[in-house]
């Protein structure tokens, strides 16, 4: 039974890390939400309060059912991808 994984990517405009990020997920065929923290401080600041960072991208990778995240906060695809073996094996 392969379980259900789900990725949120926080990010900016003009962002070419966070283009990244969004790229490499679309070519694995992996759906995710984007929260865009553009215009707006106050999701600049839910991230500081949660992880001690104020700069995008973030990437949590968890699952909904159960509300356990963990977050990809280097900066660099190869976090991103180990976060996803170590969420979700399943997914490939």
């Amino acid at each position: 039974m392969s379980k259900k994984v789900d990725v949120v990517v926080w990010s900016k405009q003009g962002c070419s890390y966070c283009e990244e990020v969004k790229t490499y997920l679309q070519e694995e065929g992996l759906s995710y939400n984007t929260v865009d923290v553009t215009h707006n401080d106050a999701f600049r600041d839910i991230l500081d309060t949660k992880y001690g960072v104020r700069y995008v991208p973030v990437i949590e990778i968890g699952s909904s059912e159960n509300g356990v995240y963990k977050a990809v906060t280097e900066i660099g695809l190869e976090h991103l991808k180990a976060a996803l073996a170590d969420c979700a094996p399943s997914h490939i």
